[in-house]
């Protein structure tokens, strides 16, 4: 049975799928000419990423594929509930890349509150000429502990980044409109852990409670946090997103930067990725990352055979 993996593969999935003796294709065919490639291979299963889009022309006219697996979580790219309508097996890696997104969530706190985003433009430029000028304006940074960081959103993801800030002695608020409590296991050296309760609470009290806001919800259908929300943050506070993007106002949130009502943002995610507007990427007061959350060595390696595990489950066992 052949695996097109169009958007890749890490070689320990490749290396699980061939143990289990499937034949594992890794080259990137162009969207266009999908259909005609699985039909001529006789691909069983195609895995994507972001990039590859799976239509309901391709699980129409492709009926030797069985199973459409995405690495990651979100399944926007995929017609999920037509697919398995069809009788087509649909499968992603919802915990893999938890733990590499919500620390990319405080990379982009720990550089904000720091104006690390800004110093590492200036520096190279103007720090051999204006070092003390530069130290000046960078001398009012903030911490992280002590502060209260609301989540928005929490699942898997959401989880691991109250777990990181309860380690570092913030207070973790969270919303969901699905989940009414979390319990988050803390471990510690020598075996020994807490385990916190998270109440959630409804977002209108979570934005106005926050220092820092984090959000971890799926693809909306236009921006939970806009300029209403905004207005009711903390003057000073903070906001990131590493989930989807268009579930913030990028227009209102510039606007809010700009006036000095948010001290800074960090985003993965872009309304028009991926051509994020020239605003965005140009503001001194956002910290960019290109839609890397889930990109570390750890959770390609879990995202691949995570994969391979639940593709073998399924097809072997049959």
């Amino acid at each position: 049975m052949k695996v097109l993996a169009n958007d890749g593969l890490t070689q320990s999935g490749i290396n699980a799928l061939l143990q289990n003796g499937f034949e594992v294709i890794t080259d990137k065919v162009a969207q266009e000419n999908l259909i005609t490639y699985i039909n001529e291979n006789q691909v069983t299963v195609l895995l994507v990423r972001s990039a590859t889009k799976v239509t309901k022309e391709m699980v129409d006219n492709c009926p030797s594929l069985e199973i459409i697996g995405r690495g990651g979580v979100g399944m926007d790219n995929i017609e999920v509930a037509y697919a398995r309508e069809k009788g087509k097996h649909v499968i992603n890696t919802p915990a893999a890349s938890s733990e590499s997104v919500a620390e990319l969530v405080f990379a982009h706190l720990f550089s904000g509150s720091r104006f690390l985003q800004d110093s590492n433009r200036q520096m190279p430029m103007k720090g051999n000429t204006e070092f003390a000028k530069l130290k000046k304006a960078y001398e009012k940074g903030v911490e992280l502990r002590g502060k209260t960081i609301g989540i928005v959103g929490i699942g898997r993801i959401g989880q691991e980044v109250a777990r990181i800030a309860l380690g570092l002695g913030m207070k973790v608020i969270a919303s969901d409109t699905r989940i009414g409590k979390a319990s988050v296991r803390v471990d510690f050296y020598n075996s020994q852990y807490i385990n916190v309760e998270i109440e959630t609470e409804p977002l209108e009290q979570l934005i106005q409670h926050s220092d820092f806001i984090t959000l971890h919800v799926p693809a909306q259908n236009g921006p939970i946090i806009g300029k209403a929300e905004l207005d009711k943050m903390k003057t000073g506070a903070a906001i990131v997103n590493c989930a989807r993007g268009g579930v913030i106002d990028e227009e209102a949130l510039i606007e809010a930067l700009d006036s000095g009502k948010l001290a800074f943002a960090g985003l993965d995610v872009f309304e028009n990725e991926p051509t994020p507007s020239e605003r965005i990427l140009t503001h001194p007061k956002i910290s960019l990352t290109p839609h890397t959350g889930a990109a570390t060595e750890e959770a390609q390696d879990r995202i691949g055979t995570e994969l391979a595990n639940q593709i073998a489950s399924i097809l072997l066992v049959k």
